[in-house]
């Protein structure tokens, strides 16, 4: 049996036809999709942790660095997406470009990303939400703030907020894409107002040494900031429900990625000319900065900017989620009977409530210590192979239609290849070995089912039939 079977484009595209999602996107939306998962925790947690432990105020050119590799992997990803305008982001344009086995691959990393990314996310929101409701004069008890693991009973507020939007997801993208927007402007708005009022308190001196972990420290902290990057790839995953994909797709992965590297730069040049480096080793080192000049008010404005940019991370997160186990499901790489799309909201409303409640469990229940560098190691792989994708269907089928075109191919793939291929050796020996194990268990799931479950048996079985 052929573990490199491929899918046709115009098959994948008529295999929609009866459970397809409704088109209600465009290019402001996918845009604001993009930045909604961009920034949120990267900016307001990574920014000061990878200053403080890894470059230094070299922490710049970490971003320049993680930004660079993310937009030649981004170029790929626009060619692929609007050539595929179906939902399954890179799992799907495996699929199409290498084969049914590496597709698996990159969907079941892609899995392990999203999940207990949101995971993380959510039970980082519950933090935000309870200190903000401390300083308030609102002290919620342990025991339903924190995990047994700490002395708790469950972690209320991270279950609430999962709940709250995977119902805002089976309602529908449009709903979900308005909350996003509202959000996004809310802690795009208090991104701005800290650059506005720290900025002339920065102190040249705080910069010096620039680069006190060496060039080694700036690609340790690029490999870890670019956990603050995840979110450009959502976007595509969103193609299937893109009014005009062809055009709009490219339009939301560059444009939120630029918009998304220009701030991560201007903040982490603010935070580290306002305080020294070394301070930065904290939970909301944004806020904190703030404290430090004697700008308390601005502080808890800060905080309300970082929930509102945390909850529209985690909400993209799960509508990526969901997207993915869609369009394996589709396949038969999991169970088919996942595939129902909810005939009032038009959305998969089985495999959201699913994903809702495995999410809610892990981060109501269970310690989240699997850091930022496990979701990095699965968009890392997933990018590496998507631009191998696009130079492979270069060389095999030159004449398809390519509404976008990865300009300077011959460069900018190779380039992407190694830069993500770099980072990925950059990342803890830890992190290599658990992705590793998750990748065996992966496979065992593919050969003991979904190599005999998949959609392209069913097919070859007709063909054979007819024949």
């Amino acid at each position: 049996m052929n573990l490199f079977r491929k899918k046709n484009i115009a098959e994948l595209i008529r295999g929609t036809e009866g459970n397809s999602l409704k088109k209600t996107l465009g290019a402001m939306d996918l845009v604001l999709l993009g930045i909604g998962c961009i920034i949120g925790t990267g900016i307001f947690v990574l920014t000061g942790v990878a200053a403080a432990k890894y470059a230094g105020p070299g922490i710049m050119l970490s971003f320049v660095l993680s930004g660079l590799a993310c937009a030649f992997a981004a170029l790929a990803y626009a060619e692929l997406a609007s050539m595929v305008p179906v939902t399954g982001s890179a799992y799907t344009f495996a699929y199409v470009a290498i084969g049914e086995v590496v597709a698996f691959a990159v969907g079941w990393a892609l899995i392990c990303e999203y999940t207990i990314g949101s995971a993380a996310i959510a039970a980082g929101w519950s933090g935000y939400m309870v200190g903000l409701l401390k300083s308030a004069g609102i002290a919620l008890p342990t025991a339903w703030t924190a995990v047994p693991a700490d002395g708790g009973i469950l972690n209320v507020p991270s279950v609430v907020i999962i709940a709250f939007l995977t119902y805002l997801l089976i309602l529908g993208t449009r709903e979900s894409a308005s909350l996003n927007k509202i959000l996004v402007f809310i802690k795009l708005g208090c991104i701005g107002f800290f650059l506005l009022v720290a900025t002339p308190h920065i102190n040249p001196v705080n910069w010096q040494p620039f680069l006190p972990y060496g060039l080694g420290g700036v690609a340790a902290g690029a490999a870890i900031v670019f956990f603050a990057y995840i979110g450009f790839d959502t976007v595509s995953t969103a193609v299937e429900e893109c009014k005009n994909p062809n055009r709009d797709i490219p339009i939301g992965i560059v444009g939120s990625l630029v918009v998304a590297t220009i701030l991560y730069i201007a903040v982490a040049a603010v935070l580290t000319g306002v305080v020294p480096y070394s301070t930065l080793n904290n939970s909301e080192p944004v806020a904190f900065a703030l404290r430090a000049i004697g700008m308390n008010f601005g502080s808890a404005l800060v905080a309300l900017g970082a929930i509102c940019g945390i909850t529209t991370v985690l909400l993209v997160f799960m509508y990526g989620q969901t997207r993915i186990f869609l369009a394996m499901a589709r396949d038969g790489m999991i169970p088919q009977s996942l595939v129902k799309i909810h005939p009032k909201y038009g959305t998969p409303h089985i495999i959201t409530m699913i994903a809702g409640c495995v999410v809610a469990t892990l981060s109501g229940l269970l310690p989240i210590n699997i850091i930022a560098e496990l979701c990095n190691m699965g968009t890392l792989f997933a990018f590496v192979i998507v631009s191998i994708g696009v130079w492979v269907l270069r060389s095999t089928q030159p004449d398809l239609p390519r509404p976008f075109r990865c300009p300077a191919v011959k460069v900018i793939v190779p380039f992407a290849v190694l830069l993500c291929s770099y980072l990925i050796t950059n990342l803890p020996v830890e992190t290599l070995a658990f992705f590793g194990c998750w990748c065996v268990i992966g496979m065992v799931v593919y050969f003991t089912y979904s190599r005999k479950n998949s959609a392209m048996v069913s097919k070859n079985t007709n063909i054979s039939q007819k024949g």
